[in-house]
């Protein structure tokens, strides 16, 4: 009984990792190599997402994904970027802005960057980027927990 009991249970755990090796790219929510979306927006003719690993901002350091699109939903190259995320000043705690640092990724129009959210509550994000796909910019809120 004993081997026949180790057999099942092998058999079952070759069957979660197939399972999980099928499953659709962006099945639980995420955008496949992006992350889960934090924010989409539209920027002239293009479609800028912002995402990470969980959805959301937090306070502190982390790692978000900012991809541009087109109207087909090709990766579209924009050039320079830039994304600050600005707080005004609230009672006797100045203003705030945090800037992204971005880094190309093997993706066209994919880049990686790290932000240090200094607090939580809602933020202004400042998208500007300047390149072959043309120049543009755009400001959204977003909410850091």
């Amino acid at each position: 009984m004993t081997k026949s009991l180790i057999a099942i249970l092998i058999l079952l755990v070759l069957l979660v990792v197939i399972a999980g090796a099928c499953s659709k790219p962006g099945a639980n929510g995420s955008t496949g190599a992006t992350g889960k979306v934090i924010k989409t927006v539209t920027v002239d003719n293009l479609t800028a997402t912002l995402s990470n690993s969980t959805g959301y901002l937090k306070q502190g350091e982390q790692e978000v994904t900012l991809a541009f699109t087109d109207a087909a939903g090709k990766p579209v190259d924009v050039g320079s970027m830039s994304l600050n995320f600005h707080m005004d000043q609230m009672g006797t705690m100045p203003a705030m802005n945090n800037s992204t640092t971005f880094l190309t990724t093997s993706t066209p129009g994919v880049c990686r960057g790290r932000v240090n959210i200094e607090s939580t509550g809602e933020w202004q994000a400042q998208l500007a980027f300047e390149g072959q796909a043309g120049k543009g910019k755009t400001s959204f809120t977003v909410t850091a927990r």
